[in-house]
């Protein structure tokens, strides 16, 4: 199949990963319309040992990857950060993430942090109060999760409009026609 061919009915798993909450979201694409399909947390901040949650991420992902058969997995990548203990953390929690992927035979695709909100928002600098406020008014819903689920949704459907080629590249005038562009699928 080509790039520039849109597929027509696929499921994909986004996730933000965490060392103590991993979020996640899952949307199905299936023709023209979209829907959030599964979108929630796993917790580990009570763990103790950093190699058990690790294991625990690996796990809980193949469980993801078993309920909701994603077609493909997008994850965020670690972002800079000055403290090297925390960043080691975050990295060894998206590495058991992304291997339960690859370990099911899945694609995998990362995505920075930048490039999530500027998808999702039109700014790579917006918070994740306006990430979520924009995935509310996309899928014309009111989300009850907590920013590290919206996060994870917010990746795959990141990942969904890297794919889409229906999306015009020209610049929007203003939100009106920004959202109508990023709502396409409705």
């Amino acid at each position: 199949m080509a790039n520039n061919q849109v597929i027509k009915d696929r499921v994909i798993l986004g996730i933000d990963p965490g060392s103590n909450i991993m979020g996640y979201g899952v949307i199905h694409e299936k023709g023209k319309d979209l829907e959030i399909v599964g979108i929630g947390i796993i917790k580990m901040d009570k763990m103790d040992d950093h190699f058990v949650k690790i294991k625990h991420i690996f796990e809980r992902t193949l469980q993801l990857i078993d309920g909701f058969k994603p077609d493909e997995v997008a994850i965020e990548s670690p972002f800079q950060g000055k403290n090297v203990q925390s960043m080691l953390k975050l990295g060894r929690a998206q590495g058991a993430a992304i291997s339960a992927t690859l370990y099911r035979g899945l694609p995998i695709i990362e995505y920075a942090p930048r490039k999530v909100k500027l998808a999702i928002t039109g700014s790579g600098a917006a918070s994740k109060e306006q990430v979520a406020g924009m995935l509310q008014k996309i899928f014309k819903i009111d989300i009850q999760e907590t920013f590290d689920a919206t996060d994870g949704l917010a990746v795959a459907l990141c990942h969904y409009y890297q794919r889409k080629s229906t999306i015009s590249s020209e610049k929007c005038k203003n939100w009106k026609d920004y959202l109508k562009k990023k709502n396409s699928f409705s």
